[in-house]
């Protein structure tokens, strides 16, 4: 069983920066794409940022150049840098885990932006 659980969500001025992690557990693969997507009240969820297990990324364009996707040494964790950070942000953010046999989702972490 694959469990995912994120952390690191918040509340920050506009310009600043939040951190975001998600570690998984279970049977997660060797070969296997991490990431974060966003939901905003009333929007759906979005892509914001992924991750290959062979390093490769793909970001959101409304987020390249400010967030910064990596996964850890031990491969089952990913974190999401967000630096100038923006209102349009605030959404809740949610870690993927997208393996051959299964799509998976964290809780959901809050990060919210005042203006």
């Amino acid at each position: 069983q694959v469990q995912l659980v994120e952390s690191g969500g918040g509340l920050v001025q506009a310009g600043g920066s939040l951190r975001l992690s998600c570690a998984a557990s279970g049977s997660i693969g060797s070969i296997n794409t991490m990431g974060w997507y966003r939901q905003a009240p009333g929007k759906q969820r979005d892509l914001v940022a992924t991750i290959t297990s062979g390093g490769s990324t793909n970001y959101a364009d409304s987020v390249k150049g400010r967030f910064t996707i990596s996964r850890g040494s031990a491969k089952n964790t990913v974190y999401l840098q967000m630096n100038s950070l923006k209102p349009e942000d605030t959404a809740v953010y949610y870690c993927n885990l997208a393996i051959i046999w299964g799509n998976y989702w964290g809780q959901g972490t809050q990060v919210t932006v005042s203006s």
